[in-house]
């Protein structure tokens, strides 16, 4: 496969995953609002704009210049996925081009701008909605060839990083009671994280709804078979990078998928235990490997020397 095809399917499927990461953060935090105490909102979106990766001093009202780095984070994303579809219109399936070519349109039209002002969760679930509707349209119909596999690893290797982010940020904000027991004060602040990964129904499944934050953690980042937990994602880039190895058998490959072995066998062999006793540096970690991962996929698929192509190296 083409660099520049595997640039574009990786970047398509990353900045789309972001968008839809921003779009359900801020639709849950906009939910809470109604069971909140009011001299608390600052406090919250602040946090918010921690979880989406915000680095910029905050200026003036901290609720509007989050939902403005929110919506410039969904609209921009879903710009820069399309941009990179269009590049590689012809490795796609028309039906992936029409969802996201209709997605962008709808998002610049004044009707859907007035809607964000007038009724954000409306505009955020719309977002939601058509976020997952390209992900099943994309599985089903495109080739599960390299392509494919890029695409994958591109959305999971975002959802890892974001998700560690978003969990490190929440665990430093409300930090544990030394008995594990959740303050009934604060009880809806861990019900919202859990909603934020759209887990909260699959960790009552696993632990009923008694919220305490080392399960929540546990959940959130080991659970082998909810889709939106680290060990989840981290397994998804590491199968889909195996398998683009195996399809390139090129030795400097090897090297990308030792990474994600290696992010991959922490979050399945380390205990809860010692995680929640340095939950920060852990989820620190996480995200140094997801960058180490993606600086990786660069120079081995994207901007490898000519030479060493040739040499199959």
């Amino acid at each position: 496969m083409l660099s520049r095809v595997a640039d574009s399917l990786y970047w398509m499927s990353r900045y789309l995953e972001r968008a839809e990461h921003a779009a359900r953060v801020v639709e849950l935090q906009l939910n809470l609002m109604l069971e909140q105490d009011p001299d608390s909102v600052d406090r919250r979106w602040s946090l918010v704009l921690t979880a989406l990766g915000n680095k910029e001093p905050i200026q003036g009202d901290v609720f509007t210049a989050a939902k403005e780095f929110a919506f410039d984070q969904i609209t921009d994303g879903i710009a820069s996925a399309r941009e990179n579809a269009r590049q590689v219109r012809e490795q796609i399936s028309s039906e992936m081009w029409e969802q996201l070519n209709r997605m962008y349109h709808e998002t610049r039209s004044p009707e859907l701008t007035g809607l964000w002002e007038d009724q954000p969760t409306e505009f955020l679930g719309l977002i939601k909605r058509k976020s997952h509707l390209f992900q099943g349209v994309t599985d089903t119909t495109m080739s599960h060839d390299e392509g494919w596999h890029f695409i994958q690893v591109g959305r999971f290797l975002e959802r890892a990083h974001a998700t560690a982010q978003l969990v490190d940020a929440h665990f430093r904000e409300y930090p544990q009671n030394p008995d594990g027991v959740i303050d009934s004060a604060v009880h809806v602040e861990w019900a919202g994280l859990l909603r934020c990964c759209t887990a909260f129904e699959a960790y009552c499944k696993v632990y009923t709804a008694d919220l305490r934050p080392g399960r929540v953690a546990d959940f959130l980042l080991l659970n082998p078979d909810f889709p939106h937990s680290i060990r989840f994602a981290a397994d998804a880039v590491q199968q889909s990078l195996e398998t683009i190895h195996r399809a390139t058998d090129t030795r400097r490959s090897a090297n990308v998928t030792r990474l994600a072995g290696r992010l991959s066998s922490g979050l399945t062999f380390t205990p809860v235990e010692e995680i929640v006793g340095n939950l920060h540096g852990f989820l620190q970690e996480v995200q140094r490997t997801c960058v180490q991962i993606h600086s990786s996929i660069y120079n081995v698929y994207v901007q490898y020397p000519i030479e060493a192509a040739l040499a199959g190296r």
